[in-house]
């Protein structure tokens, strides 16, 4: 059993907040979504199986992914890694239910729904999930509780390191409002982000470390592309914090695409842990 769970701590007013993603902001219906999504996910997929490669993750195990979008993950799971079965849980599924693969199971679901208890896996991951969502700590812990012993949770969001702190230009003006927008309409929050390693040892998960990926940003590359449709969906939210308005909003899409761009983008924080007990793919997994 892990400890119980602080209750306190979380965003500021998240628990009232709203909006939910993928309704308030990111629709999945709207058109190009999923190709956004897919932006995101040439800018962090190879960093992300590389992790899960060197963790053990390949035949035998059956893997948990949450908010799998557009199956990415859960797709080079099976087919690099050879992991038995992947079981994809998203709150909309539509872009996973369109392309069946062998060992691929699709659940539509909401992680924090009282009753979601999918099985137990041999890893857990999430990756830019719990970010945008409320009750952060008790969901790590119930993904962790996800686990057979010696199972892995790895653990992906973003992380800002130099938004507030380098100069000003166009960039850093919407990369602000963005999350200032997100944070106001769906209660996202990256400031909690680094503390990922404490908040794992903290639970009683054992074997913890994290690592930062920050891709570079050049013109034309998956994440600064990423960037230009991340602020064209969400300039409704941008523009009501009154940090930006549209104009601001599109001199920033001409800055990232011009050579005179040198800012940083946010990263990528990844972290992982080990619920304790027997470890390796030869515990049953009972999902």
């Amino acid at each position: 059993m892990y400890p119980p769970v602080p209750t306190g701590g979380e965003a500021p007013g998240s628990a009232s907040t709203p909006g939910q993603y993928g309704e308030t902001v990111f629709p999945p219906d709207q058109a190009g979504e999923d190709e956004r999504i897919d932006l995101g996910a040439l800018a962090y997929d190879d960093v992300t199986i590389a992790r899960l490669r060197e963790l053990g993750a390949g035949p035998g195990w059956s893997s948990l992914d949450v908010g799998a979008g557009t199956g990415s993950i859960a797709r080079r799971l099976l087919g690099e890694l050879g992991v038995t079965r992947v079981l994809a849980v998203d709150r909309d599924v539509r872009f996973l239910s369109g392309r069946p693969q062998p060992g691929l199971d699709v659940l539509e679901a909401d992680i924090s729904a009282p009753g979601f208890d999918p099985g137990r896996f041999h890893l857990v991951h999430a990756r830019f999930v719990l970010m945008h969502l409320p009750a952060r700590r008790q969901l790590m812990a119930r993904l962790g509780e996800l686990l057979v012993p010696g199972g892995v949770l790895v653990l992906g969001d973003a992380v800002d390191l130099t938004t507030d702190l380098a100069p000003t230009s166009p960039y850093t003006r919407a990369m602000q409002a963005l999350w200032q927008g997100l944070r106001d309409t769906i209660g996202t929050d990256i400031s909690w982000t680094p503390r990922y390693p404490q908040l794992m040892h903290d639970l009683g998960l054992v074997s913890v470390a994290a690592e930062i990926h920050v891709p570079p940003l050049l013109p034309g590359s998956a994440i600064s592309r990423f960037w230009v449709e991340t602020w064209n969906r969400g300039r409704e939210a941008m523009n009501a914090t009154g940090l930006v308005d549209d104009a601001d909003i599109d001199e920033a899409i001409r800055y990232l695409d011009s050579p005179d761009c040198a800012d940083l983008s946010p990263g990528m924080i990844t972290a992982w842990c080990r619920r304790p007990g027997a470890e390796g793919p030869d515990v049953p997994a009972d999902a």
